[in-house]
C-alpha cells in the first residue's frame, strides 16, 4: 500500500509540474504575444518617422525652390510692364531727326542715358533681350510670326523683318521677338 501512494504523490508531483509548466507556456506564449505586438507598434511607428522626416525635407525642399523663384521670377510682372518703357523710348530715338539732334543735343543725350541706365537696370535684374537679324532662323520658342510674305532669295522660316525686340528673364521669356517670317516655297 506504500506503493499507491507514492505513485499518486508522484503523480501529483507530475500534475502539478505540468501545470506549472502549462502555467509558464501561457505566460511565456502572453510575453512572446506581447513581444510581437510592441514590434508592430514599434515598426509602425517607425514607418510613421520614416514618411514624416521625408515629408519635412520635401517641404523644405520645396520650400526652397519656391524662395528661388520668388527671387528670380517675383518681379515678372513689372518686368513685363517695363518693356512698354523701353519699347516708347526706342521709338522716340529712332524717330529723331538730324535737326532736332542739333537742336536739342542735351535733351536727346537724356534720353540716351535713359535708355542705356533701363538696359543696365534689366541686365542687372537678370533680363537680356532677343535680338534676332535679318536672315536669321525662325524659332518658335523665343520669335512670335507677326506676318508670312513670300520674299525672294530667301527660304521659308527665314527672318525677313523684325517688329520688335524679345526679352527673356533669367530663362524664361517675358515677350517674343516680333517679326516677319518668309514662306517662299522651296524651288
Amino acid at each position: 500500500m506504500a506503493e499507491p501512494k507514492n505513485e499518486e504523490f508522484l503523480d501529483d508531483i507530475e500534475d502539478a509540474e505540468a501545470e506549472a509548466f502549462a502555467d509558464e507556456m501561457e505566460e511565456i506564449d502572453d510575453d512572446a504575444l506581447e513581444i510581437d505586438q510592441l514590434r508592430a507598434e514599434r515598426d509602425d511607428l517607425k514607418d510613421r518617422f520614416m514618411r514624416a522626416l521625408a515629408d519635412a525635407e520635401n517641404a523644405r525642399k520645396r520650400s526652397e525652390r519656391d524662395r528661388r523663384e520668388a527671387e528670380n521670377y517675383g518681379g515678372a510682372k513689372l518686368s513685363r510692364d517695363m518693356l512698354s518703357v523701353y519699347d516708347n523710348m526706342k521709338r522716340a530715338l529712332e524717330t529723331i531727326t538730324d535737326e532736332q539732334k542739333d537742336a536739342n543735343s542735351a535733351l536727346i543725350e537724356g534720353i540716351e542715358l535713359t535708355m542705356r541706365e533701363l538696359l543696365s537696370v534689366f541686365k542687372k535684374h537678370g533680363i537680356e533681350m532677343i535680338a534676332p537679324e535679318v536672315g536669321d532662323r525662325f524659332d518658335p520658342q523665343q520669335h512670335q510670326a507677326m506676318f508670312e510674305a513670300p520674299v525672294p532669295g530667301t527660304k521659308a522660316g527665314d527672318i525677313i523683318q523684325v517688329a520688335a525686340e524679345g526679352f527673356m528673364l533669367h530663362d524664361r521669356l517675358l515677350r517674343p521677338a516680333q517679326v516677319g517670317v518668309s514662306s517662299t516655297p522651296a524651288s
